[in-house]
């Protein structure tokens, strides 16, 4: 069984932190407790992103 779903924390451009998951709503617990850790650093971006299909589900900060 392959992890779908991939949350990646970012910071000026540089990964630090990667996790999988195959269940999406888990990753999304995981993704919104990582806003929570890493969100208030500057230069951050935080991805939800379904490995399968290739789209971003989520990502924060929310630049739309």
């Amino acid at each position: 069984m392959t992890n779908r779903y991939r949350v990646t924390v970012a910071i000026d451009g540089r990964q630090m932190l990667r996790g999988w998951w195959q269940d999406e709503s888990v990753a999304r617990r995981k993704f919104t407790g990582w806003v929570g850790e890493h969100g208030a650093r500057p230069h951050v971006l935080i991805t939800l992103t379904d490995e399968e299909t290739g789209a971003t589900l989520t990502q924060w900060p929310d630049n739309e």
